[in-house]
């Protein structure tokens, strides 16, 4: 079945950098789209970005445009979120998202805490 595993959380100050990982399995990875979404306290879970199967094509939210990046190693089935200049609103709770056959899969999320 499908699996998402999250890693790479923490707490950080604002400013900083984390870099999250995602180690997928049960299907065929390097066909499908991959997102990363977050869950802010109180607040709706939200898009963050998104890589096409291959990795040549992104998304993000405006929010996190030119201070968050998305890739992937399909040889690896690892999709990544490299966060820069960190922001205390980038706070939350991170997931990994596959949506195939009309189903959302998540994972269990990581949670990022941006605090001084």
């Amino acid at each position: 079945q499908v699996q998402l595993v999250e890693s790479g959380g923490g707490l950080v100050q604002p400013g900083g950098s984390l870099r999250l990982s995602c180690l997928a399995s049960g299907f065929a990875f390097s066909y499908n789209v991959m997102s990363w979404y977050r869950q802010a306290p109180g607040k709706e879970r939200e898009l963050v970005a998104s890589i096409s199967s291959i990795g040549t094509s992104t998304n993000y939210a405006d929010s996190v445009k030119d201070r968050f990046t998305i890739s992937r190693d399909n040889a690896k089935n690892m999709v990544y979120l490299q966060m820069n200049s960190l922001k205390p609103e980038d706070t939350a709770v991170y997931y990994c998202n596959l949506y195939r056959r009309d189903m959302n899969y998540w994972g269990k999320g990581t949670l990022v805490t941006v605090s001084s």
